[in-house]
């Protein structure tokens, strides 16, 4: 029988909406888009979107690691931007993380967000215990 597992963050959306923070099955890790929510709760380094980009990343690496994997298990990444015209400050930020790894990436513009301070949001997914190259 293959292993199915949600993996929680503890954010009140998670009730409210019907998601996991990620849902894995078997080997494969699905990573919902991740905002740039502080600690608190509130919106990380609000108009920054490298700043946001980065406080995203280090979601996606917690998320990871509650689920047994790492950023070497990462093969794909959605970054979705508000403004295209900015990617590069969230390229930089991804670079930064996952310059060794170098996952399939794409970039999205979208209107907005559900809190429209948001800049940024990443999804990932990844394929645990799968030997290196």
């Amino acid at each position: 029988m293959t292993r199915r597992e949600n993996i929680s963050y503890g954010h009140p959306l998670e009730a409210k909406l019907g998601f996991s923070r990620a849902r894995r099955v078997g080997d494969i890790l699905a990573l919902t888009g991740c905002a740039p929510i502080a600690p608190d709760g509130s919106v990380h380094a609000p108009g920054d979107m490298y700043a946001q980009t980065v406080r995203s990343l280090e979601i996606i690496q917690d998320v990871l690691a509650r689920a047994g994997a790492g950023l070497e298990d990462v093969v794909r990444t959605r970054i979705m931007v508000t403004d295209m015209e900015r990617w590069e400050e969230a390229a930089r930020a991804h670079g930064e993380v996952f310059g060794e790894v170098r996952p399939a990436c794409t970039f999205l513009q979208v209107c907005r967000f559900i809190n429209p301070e948001w800049l940024v949001e990443i999804e990932a997914d990844a394929v645990m215990g799968v030997a290196a190259d």
